[in-house]
């Protein structure tokens, strides 16, 4: 049967449809408050490369949506790592397969378009940390000959200068050729004396800005003792040339997994960095005094099972952990340096990476390995507290690896 609409009829028809319409927009336009990047490592798309999902966040709820062309190919086998530069205009992805870093352009829409592919001096790039005038990326192995996961040898850490913007026809964010040290375009990753020769297996990297200096971290482990041991490489970056800090590396539990800095507003004016140790279930903290380390009293501060990836809020004074045997979040607040536990919240199966938006600082997000989904929270700017978005998780493709994020309208393209 089909039915019919007398003129008035017709005219609320077209309203109603018009402010259904309107709404659409506000919630796809001014209600998105980020762009939500997770790599997915699981070869899914064109060539055997992973995918980019890309979500809109919507401000009020947090529910997440992919964007109308996600997924996006990631430019190379197995994206390990993710980062955005400082002005939000470029993501850039770690390929560990194919020993490469891929920028994309980001579109005001969020949808990602390819740039440039740069390799990296070693073998299996592992982290990745930009600022804005340079990338560091953590190498698994040098590139000696022989070196293999069948024939393991120390990793490095290398330096790429981020070319500025010149105006809309050249946005910047090129990464160029690495930062030379001596013959290398590269920094090994060794220690001194008797465990001179030992093996060196970088996990993360992180950079810390204050005193007008940037200073960069290295998580790693010697692999060649039983138990490991674990280290913090420190560095004061001049120019995009590393020099090791007074008593670096530092000593870090025994497998330290990932590295997060705290500084400014939220320290109460010092620096800090965070280390989780994969093996002791903790967090460790360091006072960062020109750049140089010292444990906290206090620390280490009990964590999940396996914590693997750490955040600090840019804004708040709190720290989240993903514990990935758990699949939980434990969040804590910062006090001097000092942490406080202020819960554990489940999430999905096997978290390995953890991000919080840019915009408000105020949504949480996991990428969840073996759950093929993302988590999501809005938190509580008081009490550090989390809360489950609503609609979460949100489902990805297989393995996700990554998360970054970039405000809405931040980009221009």
């Amino acid at each position: 049967m089909r039915m019919k609409f007398n003129k008035t009829s017709q005219l609320l028809l077209v309203v109603a449809a018009s402010l259904l319409a309107a709404g659409f927009i506000t919630a796809c336009g001014t209600l998105t408050t980020d762009f939500v990047y997770v790599a997915s490592s699981k070869a899914a798309g064109p060539n055997q490369y992973g995918e980019i999902d890309v979500f809109e966040i919507n401000q009020e709820s947090g529910r997440m949506r992919p964007i109308p062309a996600s997924p996006f190919p990631s430019g190379g086998r197995y994206p390990i790592a993710e980062a955005v530069s400082t002005d939000f205009a470029n993501l850039y992805v770690v390929n560990q397969d194919d020993n490469n870093i891929v920028q994309f352009l980001i579109g005001n829409d969020g949808k990602l378009y390819p740039q440039n592919t740069v390799n990296t001096p070693g073998i299996f790039p592992l982290a990745l940390a930009v600022t804005s005038s340079y990338a560091y990326v953590a190498d698994t192995y040098q590139p000696l000959p022989g070196c293999s996961p069948a024939a393991p040898c120390s990793g490095s850490v290398a330096v790429f200068p981020v070319s500025a913007s010149s105006g809309s026809k050249n946005p910047g964010g090129v990464l160029g050729s690495p930062v030379t040290h001596g013959s290398l375009n590269y920094w090994p990753l060794a220690l001194t004396g008797a465990n001179a020769g030992d093996i060196i297996t970088p996990t993360g990297v992180s950079t810390l800005t204050s005193g007008g200096n940037t200073y960069v971290y290295v998580t790693a482990y010697d692999a060649t003792t039983s138990p490991y041991i674990g280290y913090v490489f420190g560095f004061v970056s001049s120019g995009g040339v590393l020099t090791p800090l007074a008593g670096s590396p530092y000593r870090a539990g025994a497998q330290p997994s990932a590295v997060a800095t705290a500084s400014g507003t939220v320290a109460g004016g010092n620096s800090y960095v965070y280390v989780t140790d994969e093996v002791g279930n903790n967090v460790l903290a360091f006072s960062a005094n020109a750049g140089v380390l010292t444990p906290l009293s206090g620390s280490p501060y009990k964590a999940g099972g396996q914590p693997v990836a750490i955040v600090a809020d840019p804004a708040f004074p709190y720290l989240y952990v993903a514990n990935s045997t758990d699949s939980t979040v434990t969040a804590y607040s910062m006090s001097n340096g000092a942490l406080a536990n202020l819960g554990t919240y489940s999430v999905g199966v096997q978290p390995v990476a953890i991000g919080i938006d840019p915009s408000t600082n105020h949504f949480l997000y996991t990428a969840n390995f073996l759950g093929n989904n993302v988590s999501a929270f809005e938190l509580n700017e008081t009490s550090g507290t989390l809360l489950n978005t609503q609609g979460t998780p949100f489902s990805s493709n297989a393995n996700p690896s990554a998360v970054a994020a970039i405000p809405h309208g931040a980009p221009k393209k």
